[in-house]
C-alpha cells in the first residue's frame, strides 16, 4: 500500500472520529490547558532561533522591553515608556520590581548584557543583524532605571522589533553552559519552565511572582504535532484543549463537530514564489516573469487546493505592515498572453526549471507547488517540483542558490523595509542582506531606494518611500505573490478556555482565561 493511500485512510479515520466523538475524554476543567501546535520549538534559548514557532514559546518565559497584544498593538513590557531622542538614540524607562524566575532582580545591566553581548554573538544568536546594529546601552545621568540604546545607524523600525528581543538574566546566563541555557529557560515571563521532552511536550506553570499578576491558567502544555491528521485526532479525543492549524482538507468536518469551536482570522503570512534573475536564467527576462505570473490561476488554486481558506495577494506585505500599498493589483490570469510573452522573450518552446518547496511548513505547500507546475506546463514551461522537509529546505534557501522557490513571510516588526532587506536585497553576507533571498534576486535600483528609506525616520515619509519600493518590486515582478493564508484554530467547548488568536500566531497562555 502506498504512503498516499495510508494517508487517505488516516484522514478518513480522523474525519469519522470528528463527526462522532462528543465530549469523551475531555480534559478536566482548571487542571491544565494543552495546546497542539504545528511546529516544535528548537531551543529554550530566547536568542537561539528567530523562527515564529520558537518565539511563540519563548514569549511565555521571557519578555522584551516592549510587548504586543492580540491585536498586534505595541505595549509597555520591561520598559514602561520609550521615546526617540535623536536619529540614533532611543530612551527607555525600565520597570521596577521585576524578578527573574531564579529570584534575581531585573536591572539595566541585564538589558546591556542582552543587547551588547548576546544578540551579536554568532555562536548563540540568530539575531546577529539586529545585534550588530547596537552601538551601546548606557544609563542616563547615572539613573539605573533610565537607559539610552544607541544604534550604529538610524533604524526606523527599532522599537517595533523589541517585543521579540527577549531579555535574559546576566548573572545566571554568564554562569551557565550554553547547553543548560538551551534547555532550561530563566526569564521574567508569566510562566516558569517545568519540563521539555523534545518532539513530545513542553510543560510550564504560572509564575506567582509575575509583575503583571499571576496568570489565570495555572498549568500549561504545548504539544508539537507536525502531522496534520494526528494533530487533529488529539482534539477530537479530548487530549488537547486548543489546536493550531486545522488542515483545510478536514475543515468542514471540524466545523460540523458540535463539541468543537472553530476560530479563524486573516493571516499576516503571504505565500509567494521567488525567482532568480541571473543573466543565464530564463527568469532574468521581465517578460518571462510576467508570463509565469499570468499563467497561474490563483482564484482556482484557492478554491481547489486551499478549499477557500486563503485570500489572493498582490504583494508580500499585509495591510498592517508599513509599506503595504492598496494601489498594487495582481496581474490578471491570462495564459494566452503568457504564451505571447514567452515567445517575445525568445522562449516560444518554453524551458525547464525546478520549483523548490517545503512539504511540511505552510498550508498545502507541496500541493501548491504541484498545482503551480501544472499551470506553467500549460504555457510550455516544464517544471520539476523538488519538495522536501523544512529542516532541509530552509538550509537551501539560505544558501541563495535556488532558481525558483515557494516560501511564506510576514514581518514581525510590521515593516517592509526589514522584509526587503531579508527577502529581495542583493545578497551580502557581511551585512546580512538577502538572508532569505533564495534565488539571489538582485535589483540595484531597488537596493538604492531601500538605502534611502533606511535613513528616513519621519514615519509618514518613510511609509511613502517603502510603498514606492514595494510598487517597484512588484512592477519588476521580483516575486510572484500567491495568497495570504488563513489562521485557523479549534477549541474544545468543554475545556471552557477563552482563546483569542494573535496576529503573529504566537500561543501566549497569559492571554487565555477560563469561562
Amino acid at each position: 500500500m502506498s504512503s498516499r493511500s495510508i494517508s487517505r485512510i488516516l484522514i478518513l479515520i480522523v474525519v469519522v472520529s470528528l463527526l462522532l466523538v462528543g465530549s469523551m475524554g475531555a480534559v478536566a476543567q482548571n487542571e491544565k490547558v494543552t495546546v497542539a501546535v504545528d511546529a516544535p520549538p528548537r531551543t529554550m534559548d530566547p536568542h537561539g532561533s528567530d523562527a515564529d514557532s520558537n518565539l511563540s514559546v519563548m514569549s511565555n518565559f521571557f519578555e522584551g522591553l516592549l510587548q504586543r497584544n492580540t491585536k498586534g498593538e505595541l505595549l509597555p513590557g520591561l520598559a514602561t515608556s520609550w521615546e526617540r531622542v535623536d536619529r540614533l538614540t532611543w530612551r527607555f524607562e525600565l520597570r521596577k520590581g521585576v524578578e527573574f524566575h531564579n529570584g534575581n532582580e531585573f536591572t539595566w545591566e541585564d538589558v546591556k548584557y542582552t543587547f551588547e553581548e548576546r544578540l551579536e554573538n554568532p555562536e548563540v544568536s540568530e539575531f546577529i543583524s539586529f545585534g550588530s546594529s547596537i552601538e551601546s546601552v548606557s544609563r542616563v545621568d547615572g539613573n539605573d532605571w533610565v537607559i539610552d540604546i544607541v544604534t550604529t545607524e538610524p533604524i526606523p523600525y527599532f522599537v517595533q522589533n523589541l517585543h521579540q528581543v527577549f531579555i535574559v538574566d546576566k548573572e545566571s546566563t554568564m554562569e551557565r553552559s550554553q547547553g543548560d541555557i538551551g534547555t532550561k529557560p530563566v526569564g521574567t515571563g508569566p510562566y516558569v519552565f517545568d519540563e521539555w521532552v523534545k518532539g513530545s511536550y513542553l510543560r510550564m506553570s504560572a509564575n506567582e511572582n509575575y509583575w503583571g499578576g499571576e496568570p489565570e491558567i495555572q498549568n500549561a502544555e504545548i504539544r508539537p504535532i507536525t502531522e496534520a491528521s494526528t494533530r487533529l485526532a488529539t482534539i477530537s479525543s479530548g487530549e488537547v484543549d486548543v489546536l493550531q492549524g486545522i488542515p483545510v482538507t478536514m475543515y468542514e468536518a471540524v466545523e460540523n463537530n458540535n463539541s468543537i469551536e472553530v476560530i479563524t482570522r486573516p493571516s499576516r503570512r503571504a505565500i509567494y514564489l521567488g525567482l532568480g534573475n541571473k543573466d543565464e536564467l530564463p527568469t532574468s527576462s521581465l517578460k518571462v516573469r510576467k508570463a509565469m505570473y499570468m499563467a497561474i490561476n490563483e482564484k482556482e488554486l484557492i478554491e481547489k487546493v486551499m478549499f477557500g481558506h486563503a485570500t489572493p495577494a498582490a504583494q508580500i506585505p499585509d495591510p498592517p505592515t508599513t509599506g503595504y500599498s492598496d494601489k498594487i493589483e495582481r496581474l490578471e490570469y491570462n495564459p494566452e498572453r503568457a504564451k505571447e510573452l514567452l515567445a517575445e522573450a525568445g522562449y516560444e518552446d518554453g524551458f525547464k526549471i525546478t520549483l523548490s518547496a517545503p512539504n511540511d511548513r505552510y498550508v498545502q505547500d507541496e500541493q501548491i507547488a504541484s498545482t503551480i507546475a501544472s499551470y506553467l506546463s500549460k504555457v510550455g514551461i516544464d517544471v520539476e517540483v523538488d519538495a522536501k522537509p523544512k529542516s532541509v529546505y530552509f538550509e537551501e534557501v539560505m544558501k541563495n542558490e535556488l532558481d525558483f522557490y515557494l516560501i511564506g513571510w510576514f514581518d514581525g516588526s510590521y515593516d517592509f523595509g526589514r522584509s526587503y532587506s531579508k527577502l529581495l536585497h542583493t545578497v551580502d553576507a557581511e551585512t546580512g542582506y538577502g538572508t532569505f533571498n533564495g534565488a539571489s534576486y538582485s535589483d540595484p535600483v531597488a537596493d538604492q531606494l531601500y538605502e534611502v528609506s533606511k535613513s528616513v525616520v519621519d514615519p509618514d515619509l518613510r511609509a511613502s518611500l517603502l510603498q514606492d519600493l514595494n510598487r517597484l518590486a512588484m512592477e519588476r515582478v521580483a516575486v510572484i505573490p500567491l495568497h495570504y493564508q488563513e489562521d485557523t484554530y479549534a477549541v474544545r467547548k468543554d475545556s471552557n478556555v477563552e482563546f483569542t488568536p494573535r496576529s503573529d500566531t504566537w500561543i501566549v497562555f497569559k492571554e487565555m482565561s477560563l469561562k
